[in-house]
């Protein structure tokens, strides 16, 4: 088993206020819960985390953690947006999913793999549905093994 750190840098947030939402922030989902939001309107936001490589009983390349969704196959992590009010509690309206097997295999293998993508889409608002190379950058991330 290889334990795969990953770092997603996420840039061109789309503002705390965009669309028809307010007090937006972006963060990881781990489980069902929200994770390490910062606000829409930061200059970058860098979200930190970690899935198990696994083989899987047919001998694939599998993920599993805290922070990995989907089937084995289609696993993936989740950036997730919501409204979080001072003082109040997270409304997810939103998910971006970034595929894990669009990691390139030997940054899975040195278990270290950073992305950088873009935060807003084509209309101002922020980011969601499947996002893909070209739209993320995968390379080398600093601290595997």
């Amino acid at each position: 088993m290889v334990r795969l750190t990953l770092r997603i840098t996420g840039r061109d947030l789309p503002g705390r206020h965009c669309g028809d939402f307010s007090d937006v922030h972006v963060g990881t989902q781990r489980g069902r819960e929200p994770d390490q939001l910062v606000p829409a309107d930061a200059g970058e936001a860098v979200l930190d985390l970690t899935a198990d490589v696994v083989e899987a009983p047919d001998g694939t390349t599998d993920f599993r953690g805290p922070y990995v969704q989907g089937r084995r196959g289609e696993r993936f992590v989740c950036l997730t947006w919501g409204e979080l009010p001072t003082g109040g509690t997270f409304a997810m309206f939103r998910r971006a999913k970034l595929f894990l097997a669009d990691i390139p295999a030997d940054l899975v293998a040195a278990g270290a793999a950073e992305a950088t993508i873009g935060l807003t889409d084509d209309h101002g608002l922020p980011l969601c549905a499947a996002v893909r190379p070209p739209r993320v950058q995968w390379r080398a991330g600093a601290g595997g093994g």
